[in-house]
């Protein structure tokens, strides 16, 4: 390397933008491909990162060896950027700048590399930050988009970014509303279908990002799904019909308005959104899979009408369940969360050994999931066990790791009704069972109530004395209880 080029890498590598952020892109190149196209063809306004996707969409370009096209996208985003912010669109540059100088530096072209880096260094002189570690927001902002779209992994990444341009322009429309959709997006997984008491980090932000901006129609769709949780069915009915009557065709509304009649039970509705949205889309894991949630809705329902309940309409809605799971898998084949619902459909269906093969294909990859991912895998494996093979043991040891993984949500409740019932049902029978007492004990040193875990593993040693599991969990307990009472 010769010493001008060599140089030229070095401010290169000084530069923020995409070729100097490190993306860990674990969602499929393809669909993020299609979803940036997507959020293009929708012209998503300003307060919704579109003058970002462009640029993020020229980098995947350049990833797949496009580089006329990555060329020609960041020339659109140059272009789009000036048509929307006008004398304020320097400051908005720095990333697509960045992305030229680097795309030209590949190509060979360091004159024009070097005239990339020059213009960078020019707006932030302009615009200093006043600390050398610190970053325009506007530079915050596209990073936050970024992080928001490559990576579910980066989400956290995301919200930071999105929190530090709003440190500087705090009522700025699109940091708002980039804030709002990262919380609601993190939220989503952790907290869905749950009853909250105080409206969350991400439902405030939702009200104050229309408060902004109050026509944001995603956004009204959005704060709708939160709404549910604190059971405040008018406001956000409102809200739904709002964003339909303003942006019926924006996939985004779709997907929202359809999550939020699933989680009221609109089962009817929400297929038809679903569908819509599946129709402009047919590669859509997302589709598919809430399609999937809706059918599973509708045979869990038809089950509950038992003596009365319809076989075939059993049949039927979880077969279509199914279709959905695995269409969904096969276009994003790391979507585990879909990959968990297919065993239990597959075991009612008769199939276990599928079952089996797929719960195995999940437990390996069990050291890569999120937590509450784990949480949910362990407790369908726990169902499958107790009702389908009737393996009572096999089914302790996946409750018990349910249990044990400290999230205490929906799947962990089911983990410790399970127990608990599997315990009590032993006890019924045999009062002298030190390993159900020894179960409970576990479960209550789980829920908090240590006094009480210590009583059942007494109880458990008065019928097992020799355990030295036991033994040790309740010296650990009396450890605890005399710390707390000192």
């Amino acid at each position: 390397m010769s010493e001008d080029s060599s140089a030229l890498l070095s401010r290169l590598q000084q530069l923020q933008c995409h070729f100097t952020w490190d993306l860990k892109k674990d969602v499929d190149p393809k669909i993020l491909i299609t979803r940036l196209k997507t959020d293009i063809d929708f012209h998503w306004s300003q307060c919704e990162g579109g003058s970002c996707f462009y640029s993020l969409l020229a980098y995947c370009r350049y990833l797949q060896d496009q580089r006329e096209e990555a060329l020609s996208l960041l020339n659109q985003s140059e272009e789009t950027i000036r048509e929307s912010y006008g004398d304020e669109s320097e400051r908005r540059l720095i990333v697509t700048y960045g992305d030229m100088a680097w795309l030209k530096y590949h190509d060979g072209d360091f004159a024009q590399s070097q005239s990339y880096c020059q213009r960078v260094e020019d707006i932030l002189v302009k615009y200093p930050t006043g600390s050398s570690g610190s970053l325009l927001p506007e530079v915050y902002g596209e990073q936050g988009w970024t992080y928001f779209k490559v990576s579910w992994s980066s989400l956290s990444k995301a919200i930071e970014c999105f929190r530090k341009a709003l440190e500087v322009q705090t009522r700025d429309t699109e940091w708002n509303a980039g804030y709002a959709i990262a919380l609601f997006c993190r939220e989503q997984w952790v907290f869905e279908n749950l009853q909250e008491d105080e409206e969350s980090q991400a439902t405030k932000q939702l009200r104050l990002a229309l408060e902004i901006n109050p026509n944001n129609a995603a956004l009204q769709c959005m704060l709708a799904v939160k709404l549910v949780a604190y059971k405040k069915y008018q406001e956000a009915d409102g809200l739904v019909e709002m964003a339909l009557e303003n942006d019926p065709d924006n996939p985004h509304v779709i997907r929202h308005s359809g999550k939020y009649f699933r989680n009221r039970n609109r089962l009817d509705e929400a297929i038809d959104m679903f569908t819509r949205g599946l129709r402009r889309d047919d590669e859509s894991d997302f589709f598919h899979h809430q399609l999937a949630l809706c059918y599973k809705q509708k045979k869990i329902a038809e089950q509950f009408r038992r003596p009365f309940s319809n076989r075939e309409e059993v049949r039927k809605w979880r077969r279509i369940c199914i279709s959905h799971l695995e269409d969904a898998v096969k276009i994003k084949p790391s979507f585990f969360l879909a990959w968990a619902d297919l065993p239990l459909l597959y075991a009612e269906e008769g199939d276990l050994s599928r079952a089996e093969e797929i719960f195995q294909h999940c437990l390996e990859n069990l050291p890569e999931l999120e937590e509450m991912l784990c949480q949910t895998i362990h407790q369908h494996c726990g169902d499958f066990h107790l009702y389908h093979k009737s393996n009572e043991a096999q089914a302790i040891a996946h409750y018990t790791k349910g249990l044990l993984i400290p999230l205490k949500k929906y799947n962990w409740k089911l983990c410790v009704k399970k127990l608990k019932q599997i315990a009590e049902r032993r006890l019924a029978k045999n009062q002298g069972d030190g390993e159900a007492l020894a179960l409970l004990g576990q479960v209550a040193r789980a829920e908090g109530d240590n006094k009480k875990a210590a009583e059942f593993y007494e109880k458990a040693l008065n019928y097992d004395k020799d355990n030295e599991e036991y033994l040790s969990a309740l010296c650990e307990l009396r450890l605890e209880l005399q710390g707390t009472s000192d």
